[in-house]
């Protein structure tokens, strides 16, 4: 009698996944696609002119395995471009060692990122897309250096370009 009581309370409980959640993927989703970029392509455009892992992470927002980026270690003085438009995001001097496994950014060249609120893992997170081609990069967090923004852009490197600075 006490497990019947137990899987019942259980199956009401895993029931009950937060409709406000779900709403709030599906206004996110509705703005999403009300938005017009500069850079607008069709969906096999977009899949022919970027890699496989490109198109998953700037086109479906996916994020790639944490510590396989080749920019994670880069050092080098330049600029970090959409992989999607070529757009400037980041600068060289605005990268740090997070220790999450993805390049961080304390800042973003101004005007060159757009934001939205992401739901997907259950909870409210600031993801971050280009301005011109809206193609996801990740997200910003409020635990980035103290001593300067504060913030760190948290950066799939598949979404991301490097030209380095000429000279």
């Amino acid at each position: 009698m006490g497990k019947s009581i137990a899987m019942v309370i259980l199956s009401l409980m895993s029931s009950c996944i937060g409709i406000s959640q779900t709403e709030k993927k599906e206004v996110k989703k509705e703005v999403a696609e009300n938005v017009t970029f500069k850079v607008s392509k069709t969906d096999s455009e977009w899949r022919s002119e970027l890699t496989d892992m490109e198109y998953y992470v700037l086109r479906k927002a996916a994020t790639e395995n944490a510590f396989s980026s080749e920019l994670l270690e880069n050092k080098e003085a330049g600029t970090y471009t959409c992989a999607g438009c070529g757009t400037a995001l980041f600068r060289s001097e605005n990268k740090y060692k997070s220790g999450t496994g993805w390049p961080s950014f304390d800042q973003e060249i101004a005007g060159s990122i757009g934001f939205d609120t992401d739901y997907k893992i259950g909870y409210a997170r600031t993801e971050e897309h280009c301005a011109n081609c809206g193609g996801h990069l990740g997200h910003v967090f409020n635990d980035g250096p103290s001593a300067t923004t504060g913030k760190r852009h948290c950066i799939n490197g598949a979404a991301l370009n490097f030209v380095p600075d000429e000279g």
